[in-house]
């Protein structure tokens, strides 16, 4: 925590869950007595996401500056020896230019996991096209070059359909049984 001279009032090391967020919380609050408060956070998803929830739900004022605008504005502060945790509190007491981070509603979020989802499907799917066009190259690379993979997805289906599945294994040990 810096005050508005830009003179750090607070500083410690919080671990990310709960408990030890809200404490810290509550002591810049009484710091601030009732002057508005401004919280910054250079990560607006993962190990900031919990942060974020907390102050948003308690509806607290929360910028956003970009690890890279940090990177680049730490080097102004060259010399002294400075964390990342003050150039984000100075940047956020100085600049005017930064965008809030404002509380998701449950279809935000909702959407948000969804499209994660579907970009993580999309990702493995590419991950495993080009695993297979890699063994094929190994094994038969004149077949592999006659491919044309972003025209039809006929050499997918004839490569990944060749496979047995284990609903047509199953029948086809059951069929050849005696009896």
């Amino acid at each position: 925590m810096i005050d508005t001279d830009g003179t750090k009032a607070l500083s410690r090391r919080v671990p990310n869950n709960q408990p030890e967020l809200l404490e810290p919380t509550d002591d810049v609050l009484a710091l601030a007595e009732d002057s508005p408060v401004t919280w910054a956070v250079d990560l607006n998803a993962g190990g900031g996401a919990l942060l974020i929830a907390l102050l948003t739900s308690h509806g607290q004022r929360l910028l956003y500056i970009p690890g890279r605008t940090v990177h680049h504005a730490s080097r102004s502060y060259c010399g002294d020896g400075k964390t990342d945790a003050y150039v984000i509190a100075d940047q956020a007491r100085m600049r005017r230019d930064l965008q809030p981070l404002q509380y998701w509603d449950e279809i935000a979020v909702d959407l948000k996991i969804l499209t994660a989802r579907r970009y993580d499907l999309a990702a493995d799917r590419t991950r495993d096209i080009n695993r297979m066009r890699a063994r094929l190259l190994e094994y038969f690379p004149a077949l592999e070059r006659t491919f044309d993979y972003a025209a039809s997805k006929a050499a997918l289906i004839l490569l990944t359909g060749s496979r047995p599945r284990p609903a047509c294994a199953e029948s086809v040990r059951a069929a050849s049984r005696p009896g």
